[in-house]
């Protein structure tokens, strides 16, 4: 009975892994952009992006971004910005989740020391 049990619980554990992402600084995010080695998902709302974006970032407010993520492309890594760094963080568990390869940019907009586009 012991054994049955353990082994219940080991394989409960095992099913549920959570995807995970990693977040990066500012700096390391300019790296990575540079390289040309992400794509940009900017998850704020448009006012806040017609207000001053990163060149090439991409609008995907987090209020849609779950119905959206079907026309993102699996292939790719995604660099995941927002205002402060909250809503790019619940947007790079929902991205993971769906198994997406992602980074969340930590401080987001207000860490941003890069160029602007409006």
């Amino acid at each position: 009975m012991r054994k049955i049990f353990s082994l219940l619980i080991c394989l409960l554990l095992a099913g549920c892994g959570t995807a995970t992402y990693e977040t990066v600084s500012v700096e390391e995010a300019m790296e990575l952009i540079k390289k040309n080695e992400v794509k940009i998902l900017d998850v704020r709302t448009p006012e806040e992006y017609n207000g001053g974006h990163i060149p090439g970032s991409e609008l995907i407010p987090l209020q849609v971004l779950d119905g959206m993520a079907e026309n993102l492309d699996k292939d790719a890594d995604y660099l995941i910005v927002c205002r402060s760094g909250n809503r790019s963080q619940q947007a790079s568990e929902l991205l993971a989740a769906k198994g997406f390869s992602v980074l969340n940019m930590d401080g987001g907009m207000n860490a941003w020391t890069g160029e602007i586009e409006k």
